[in-house]
């Protein structure tokens, strides 16, 4: 059960990262080099995998993707808060002056002045 809950945990941030895109991107890529390995050799394939210039389906949608994460979405936007509007209505609840009682030293949960007895006391 931990494990699960810590590989949930895993994928979500990874999600979050957007390296959800690194691994289709990686994907699509390894899939045009072997693909155009068949028709060409591996030079060639390697560099029209990766000039951009011959995107494959898979690549077109991860940039899609991609684009769509970075695109701000015109529903999320929250209305600002006037912070002048808080202050005007907050009330203060605290007194004017705060008296404190009178320390006295006989209170047993004041704070010592004396050192303990070395060594310390034998139970018998």
């Amino acid at each position: 059960m931990k494990r699960s809950v810590q590989y949930a945990a895993a994928v979500l941030l990874s999600c979050t990262l957007g390296l959800h895109w690194v691994v289709l991107q990686s994907v699509a890529w390894t899939a045009m080099l072997i693909e155009r390995t068949r028709d060409a050799s591996f030079a060639v394939a390697v560099q029209t995998t990766f000039d951009g210039q011959h995107p494959c389906k898979l690549c077109k949608v991860v940039e899609a993707g991609k684009s769509a994460d970075k695109a701000p979405s015109a529903s999320l936007k929250l209305p600002g808060l006037e912070v002048s509007s808080l202050t005007d209505s907050m009330v203060s609840v605290l007194p004017q002056q705060v008296e404190l009682p009178p320390t006295r030293p006989d209170l047993p949960w004041l704070p010592r002045s004396e050192c303990p007895p070395l060594p310390p006391p034998r139970l018998a």
